[in-house]
């Protein structure tokens, strides 16, 4: 398989958007306090675009001859994002997603980087777009203090 590095950095993304996305899930449904209804519409709309987003990581990885693995234990090996914590208050949910699309970010932006250098503009397009999302999702979280 060519592309070693752009290959690896889209495992990394998907095990980091594969998490990110059950820990909006968890803060989705768990989520208190006043302004509970932005806040549960705020973390639905960015898990169900971290959904579709998953499926378009994966088949780059199967577009470049990888297998994907898809387990909880290898995601949780490759992504530094941690579980979320349902208990947690609103204030508290958000910080913690910011720190997550942030995790994000970097590694998106490392990918962009490697798949530029191995000529794969596809997925450097990819991790481009991905990036401009989780910037985008980090805004509306910043902005939801």
């Amino acid at each position: 398989m060519k592309n070693h590095q752009t290959a690896a950095s889209l495992e990394k993304t998907l095990a980091n958007s594969y998490l990110l996305q059950l820990k909006l899930q968890n803060y989705h449904w768990n989520v208190v306090g006043p302004h509970f209804k932005p806040l549960h519409e705020l973390f639905g709309a960015q898990y169900e675009e971290l959904s579709v987003s998953i499926d378009e990581i994966a088949e780059r990885l199967r577009g470049l001859g990888a297998k994907v693995e898809a387990t909880f234990e290898h995601f949780q090996k490759l992504s530094k994002i941690k579980n979320g914590d349902k208990n947690l208050n609103s204030d508290a949910m958000i910080k913690d997603l910011i720190a997550s699309h942030e995790i994000v970010v970097a590694d998106l932006k490392a990918g962009t980087k490697a798949a530029q250098e191995e000529g794969d503009e596809a997925s450097a397009d990819l991790f481009i777009n991905r990036t401009t999302a989780h910037e985008k999702a980090i805004w509306m979280l910043v902005s939801s203090l």
